[in-house]
């Protein structure tokens, strides 16, 4: 199987952290406000997990 681009890494990271963190980007956008998120530990752990899964799975 290839192994995935980072471009393609960081486009999977991005939907997770849409998904189940609710970032707009993980790009650093040089602003406390935008790039520092309180996020709930229950959200961190699925976007973990997911992140887990997708690796598994290629």
């Amino acid at each position: 199987m290839p192994k995935a681009s980072q471009q393609n890494i960081d486009q999977l990271l991005t939907e997770i952290a849409k998904k189940d963190l609710n970032l707009e980007t993980l790009e650093t956008r040089n602003s406390d406000s935008l790039d520092f998120h309180d996020v709930a530990v229950w959200s961190l752990k699925e976007a973990l997990q997911e992140a887990y899964e997708a690796r598994k799975q290629g």
